[in-house]
């Protein structure tokens, strides 16, 4: 965090500055990190204590204090030795600061900001556009996937006074949330990369999941650029929404930024990029998956809009070999089997988009095999969805379909009743029983796509297919 003095945090947070017993006084800096997590605090930093659903960080503050940290801001007054700043709501508060440090940071004139929004895609997104504005100037972008009302203020609280680029990935789980976080940090740049699926149920339908994502682009000024996919229909109406100038990013002829001749192979994917005023390069993108070509093809747009030259960007493409963790990452290699853990997260969209790179990347004479867990949060289509994925499976030819656990049971259910597929479908209920039907069953040369929402947890059999099989 830049240095700010207790006094000014307190101010920024609408807080009660209390310094009890301290040697501390209003005029002391403090330019540490900030944290909602005890166990990250170091010497200097700035705890946050955050009431969650199960923990109240409160309890943790002591913690904190004995590791070093230089200020609690608090909802209510502790004793213990360190600065607190009394908020009404530390949630709000953490906002507050984020907000008044991208202020500060702005004043200096040589910051800008992209905002980054989608159902699918955008944590690869935010790390392609990472690696390509690092190389122009120095970058802040989330860790991980830090993109709600408490891990987007703490990557803004990264910024220092040299930071040229922030790159603020910015979900939601309902209505108003990513307008919130457009308001603590005004992107230049506004990135929507789809709106499917995901979390339709938390939302409580399509109607709402579009509305929550049109956010991203509704109060940008005309001096701000709108990166919108040319591709899906549920984001082009956003065009009308926005004062800014729009950029469109996609396969259609008439984006602005598009990719052809797409070539997907088990090293990943090529394509040649066009740009407005005919320049185009060819790309050879290590991140394995065709879908993440759209991905790439947002980044450019941005990185171009950012004045990144189009040869500097291709450049910082290829320079990523994976996406995230979890996400399409290709382990194995013991007799020539391949495992590639996208267990990370699942859509109706990028289950489907992952069973296609499956059937696409493998060698011929070889098998497939699908590890699928559930689809969560998809409330009233969750069953329409698993039908659809199993018979998706079905109609790609995968080899060999393996569901785990009850909340995907339908799509394996789907799958069998599909009476033109020769294959077959295995439904356990366990990651161990699906180790070992994995693990007994697969044959050399074979590739295994292991693929479910977080909350299912396959992201760890996933690893553990790659190691017993590196």
């Amino acid at each position: 965090m830049i240095a700010l003095t207790l006094a000014e945090i307190a101010a920024a947070t609408s807080g009660r500055l209390e310094l009890g017993a301290t040697d501390a006084a209003p005029e002391t800096v403090v330019d540490g990190a900030v944290t909602t997590d005890s166990r990250e605090v170091g010497t200097g930093d700035v705890f946050v204590a955050k009431r969650g659903e199960f923990d109240d960080g409160h309890n943790f503050a002591a913690a904190a204090a004995e590791q070093g940290a230089a200020l609690l801001i608090v909802e209510r007054p502790l004793d213990l030795p360190v600065p607190q700043v009394v908020v009404a709501d530390s949630v709000d508060a953490l906002g507050d600061l984020a907000s008044e440090v991208v202020r500060r940071v702005r004043a200096l004139g040589r910051l800008r900001i992209v905002g980054v929004t989608g159902s699918n895609g955008k944590t690869t997104t935010k790390n392609l556009l990472r690696t390509v504005l690092e190389q122009v100037g120095p970058t802040v972008a989330a860790r991980a996937s830090f993109n709600n009302e408490v891990g987007a203020p703490i990557t803004m609280l990264e910024l220092t006074e040299q930071t040229q680029f922030l790159v603020a990935e910015m979900g939601a789980s309902g209505v108003g949330h990513i307008a919130r976080l457009v308001r603590l940090a005004r992107p230049d740049v506004g990135i929507v990369l789809k709106v499917g699926l995901a979390h339709a149920g938390e939302f409580g339908g399509i109607e709402q999941t579009v509305r929550a994502k049109s956010e991203m682009v509704t109060d940008l000024l005309e001096t701000d650029v709108a990166v919108l996919n040319a591709d899906d229909p549920r984001v082009v109406p956003m065009a009308a929404l926005t004062r800014a100038r729009v950029t469109w990013f996609g396969m259609a002829d008439s984006a602005d930024v598009r990719a052809v001749d797409v070539v997907s192979h088990a090293r990943g994917t090529e394509f040649t990029v066009i740009v407005p005023g005919g320049e185009s390069a060819r790309v050879r993108f290590s991140v394995l998956g065709e879908h993440h070509v759209m991905n790439a093809l947002a980044a450019i747009a941005a990185s171009r809009e950012l004045g990144v030259p189009l040869a500097e960007i291709v450049r910082g493409l290829e320079q990523v070999t994976l996406a995230e963790r979890w996400r399409m990452q290709v382990l194995g290699g013991r007799d020539g089997i391949t495992i590639i853990n996208d267990a990370y997260n699942a859509s109706p969209d990028s289950m489907a988009a992952a069973l296609k790179t499956l059937a696409q990347v493998k060698a011929p004479g070889t098998r497939t095999v699908a590890v699928l867990g559930e689809m969560s949060e998809l409330g009233e289509f969750s069953g329409e969805e698993h039908d659809r994925i199993g018979l998706l499976a079905v109609r790609l030819g995968i080899s060999q379909l393996v569901v785990v656990g009850r909340g995907a049971r339908r799509l394996h259910i789907s799958a069998i009743n599909e009476g033109s597929w020769d294959g077959e479908s295995a439904f356990v209920e366990t990651d161990e029983e699906a180790f070992e039907l994995v693990t007994g069953s697969i044959r050399p040369g074979d590739t295994v796509l292991v693929k479910s929402s977080n909350a299912a947890g396959l992201r760890h059999l996933g690893d553990r297919l790659g190691e017993w099989f590196s």
